[in-house]
């Protein structure tokens, strides 16, 4: 097949030199349109002594289809992954104001409120304890929770020391503890927190939610809504 050059197609209106920027669309592109006016064009100026092959132009229509599915393909997934994203986006701004429990070893105490959670017994233990501690690392008040079977356990400190004290407003450690086959294990601990906003993390990023006081956690890190 002899090839076709430039001023063929000028002629065949098929190209046109241009010294502007299409910003819609750029010179370089190829539709749809274009390809099979391009097509048309090679089965006119091929070599009648060489004509093009049928399968060499069948091969050649479904390769452009396969690119053009593709491109296809791509738009589709943008938009559907763009949908799921502003789903998200709406589900997790109805959390701001409402608490939330997300695995943290820390808890904010307020006046006169307290830290709330809880954690998961792999089997039954016949001694469960929560240590609440300060960032010192002194133990202000141990919470026992006795005998519990397997399953989630909840728990919640008042805010009082071990003396009857009240404990300032701040951040507390909670360290849970489970005697299991004569054994002493340590827990993670699901802590109850304020959701005061939300971050979009943008397409492929996961969405963050801003507790009060404990800094930002993944959505998907949220195992119970209150």
């Amino acid at each position: 097949m002899s090839e076709v050059d430039f001023n063929t197609l000028q002629s065949l209106g098929l190209a046109q030199q241009s010294t502007a920027t299409n910003t819609s669309k750029s010179n370089s592109d190829l539709g749809q349109g274009d390809f099979l006016k391009l097509m048309v064009t090679q089965l006119n100026n091929q070599d009648p002594m060489k004509p093009m092959e049928s399968g060499d132009f069948l091969g050649q229509i479904a390769q452009f289809s396969t690119v053009t599915g593709i491109d296809g393909l791509n738009t589709s997934f943008s938009e559907f992954a763009s949908s799921v994203s502003n789903d998200q986006a709406l589900q997790a701004a109805n959390l701001v104001g409402r608490r939330v429990n997300v695995p943290l070893q820390a808890g904010v105490l307020t006046a006169g409120g307290s830290i709330d959670g809880e954690l998961t017994l792999p089997t039954s233990s016949p001694d469960v304890s929560i240590n609440i501690t300060d960032q010192a690392g002194q133990i202000v008040q141990t919470i026992p929770l006795g005998t519990q079977s397997a399953g989630p356990v909840a728990f919640s400190w008042d805010g009082k020391r071990s003396d009857g004290t009240v404990a300032s407003p701040g951040l507390y450690n909670v360290d849970a503890k489970a005697r299991i086959d004569g054994q002493n294990f340590e827990l993670d601990t699901q802590i109850s927190a304020d959701v005061d906003s939300v971050t979009l993390g943008g397409l492929g990023k996961p969405l963050q939610l801003n507790l009060s006081g404990l800094g930002s956690v993944p959505f998907s890190n949220v195992s119970r809504i209150f």
